[in-house]
């Protein structure tokens, strides 16, 4: 196994491009090396609290080394002066193992040659092992040293992931080593190797992750009805034209892995394919983090230094996505968003009842199904996107979460079992104060079909009072704020909340004593 040393500082702009926190760059530089199977033998790193231009000698800084395997540990706060006197002496360690064999090649990351790294540069020069890393100058430094260099770069537009990825490469191709670049991770945590980047589409994380744009676009409208901020409508109607961009950011994120490079992709993307809305700012948020996964792939892949990699990921990868999605994805998505919200009115328009009854009554075997996040809150998102709230959403905070909270006091105040109280206190505060929260009522719902019935029922006789009052607003929100993002119809909003927790406590505690007769009978 080819070991490799890691050696640099904090830098001047390393600092504010992941310098500042040593841990969370050395460990991209391990889970890179590890998927390349070359292992990281030794680290010497310089940290401060500051760029390190200009910087002074009395500044506070720290030395990280190895710890283990697979840690990087660092020591005292001490001055940027005793730290370099320390670090010349681990200087001195590397050199030592330079000469005899132990290290096969070297990542730098903004080094010091002409300083606390000079002696292990020096034998690398002399042995010609290959060094790879960033930092112009410094790297400009060590090539004059007659170090030899494989890869090198400036610090500029370079990430931890997209700096630790090209040092890697560079050592893969020069030793032959099969190497999949580890970028991003799938949604249970686990990183993805290349060629799993279709498993990284995940329409419901993206919905979810840009609900507080959409909630934050919901809370500007209602201010905007209290006297004197009027002006918040405006504000209200420049949230709606970035929702798309929003979308595409995250998308072109979670879907290429490269961290701010995905998002300005994203960003790129989504400001040249506004007029797609939502939809549109989707679908060119998860092309772009494609486009810019490959090309980073190909760029590292070929040695192009890892500014010129970023930029091209971030810039060409938004442009592509961007002129796709005006040209052709905006257009197309643009008119589904408008039938989808077509269909809608005129379900309500037909008879407002019958939708809200039938909405009800199917919202629990939705989110039971794993439909809702598919199929019910892109709807709930493209009505908010239109009006700042949505009747869906209103029979996702009535018949799904009010319901809920309902079963939830009945289990408190009249519980089946002792146990449910103490389980269903913390769950009805979650309903209350933070409006999700629905699967708590799951445990009692798939343990008595009576409860499971009677939920269905609750929340099928709160959609046909919602219908029945035209009452439009949000999940996903404190239950007091829910009434003042609705519709203009705070009292009727407040009538479907209660109603709906009033429903389904009556219904659980009614079941719950039947299930207790009967317990105490057979018992």
């Amino acid at each position: 196994m080819k070991k490799l040393a890691v050696i640099g500082s904090s830098g001047g702009n390393l600092y504010n491009q992941g310098g500042n926190d040593p841990a969370k760059m050395m460990r991209e530089i391990f889970v890179q090396a590890e998927s390349a199977g070359m292992e990281i033998a030794y680290v010497q790193f310089i940290g401060t609290d500051t760029t390190m231009d200009n910087i002074s000698q009395n500044a506070k800084a720290r030395l990280w080394t190895l710890e283990g395997e697979r840690e990087v540990s660092c020591g005292e706060d001490m001055t940027l002066q005793q730290v370099n006197e320390q670090a010349k002496k681990n200087d001195a360690e590397l050199a030592g193992m330079v000469r005899n064999g132990q290290i096969d090649g070297m990542i730098l990351l903004s080094c010091d040659p002409k300083g606390v790294n000079f002696e292990a540069l020096t034998e690398a020069a002399k042995k010609q092992i290959p060094l790879a890393g960033t930092g112009g100058t410094s790297m400009a430094n060590t090539q004059a040293m007659g170090c030899r260099v494989i890869a090198a770069s400036g610090t500029t537009g370079t990430t931890n992931r997209t700096r630790a990825i090209s040092a890697v490469s560079a050592f893969a191709k020069e030793w032959k080593l099969k190497y999949s670049p580890v970028i991003g991770e799938t949604a249970g945590g686990k990183q993805n190797q290349e060629g799993s980047i279709w498993k990284r589409i995940n329409f419901r994380g993206i919905m979810m992750a840009s609900m507080p744009g959409f909630i934050a676009m919901a809370l500007c409208l209602a201010l905007s009805k209290i006297p004197g901020l009027g002006i918040l409508e405006d504000v209200f109607n420049t949230l709606v034209g970035f929702l798309p961009i929003v979308l595409s950011a995250i998308a072109a994120k979670q879907i290429s892995g490269l961290d701010e490079v995905g998002i300005v992709a994203g960003i790129v993307g989504g400001a040249l394919s506004v007029d797609g809305g939502i939809i549109g700012g989707m679908i060119v948020g998860i092309l772009a983090g494609i486009f810019a996964y490959y090309i980073i792939s190909i760029c590292f892949k070929y040695k192009v230094p890892g500014t010129t990699a970023n930029i091209a990921a971030g810039g060409v990868a938004g442009l592509v996505a961007g002129f796709i999605g005006m040209f052709l994805v905006a257009p197309a998505a643009a008119w589904g968003g408008n039938m989808i919200k077509a269909a809608i009115d005129w379900a309500l328009d037909y008879n407002a009842v019958l939708a809200g009854g039938i909405a009800g009554f199917t919202i629990w075997f939705a989110i039971i199904g794993g439909v809702y996040h598919a199929a019910i809150l892109p709807i709930v998102l493209l009505e908010m996107e239109a009006s700042g709230y949505s009747f869906l959403g209103c029979i996702d905070l009535c018949c799904l979460i009010m319901v809920c909270a309902g079963i939830q006091l009945a289990n408190i105040v009249a519980p089946r079992k002792t146990g449910d109280r103490v389980a269903s206190i913390p769950n009805l505060i979650i309903n209350l104060a933070f409006g999700t929260f629905a699967e708590a009522a799951y445990p009692f719902m798939f343990s008595s079909r009576k409860v499971f019935a009677s939920t269905i029922v609750a929340a099928t006789f709160s959609g046909l009072l919602i219908g029945a009052l035209n009452v439009k607003c949000t999940a996903y929100v404190p239950c007091f704020m829910a009434p003042f993002l609705s519709n203009s119809k705070v009292l009727e909003a407040i009538i479907c909340m209660v109603f709906s927790v009033f429903a389904a406590f009556i219904l659980t505690a009614f079941c719950n004593k039947i299930e207790r007769g009967k317990e105490k009978a057979a018992g």
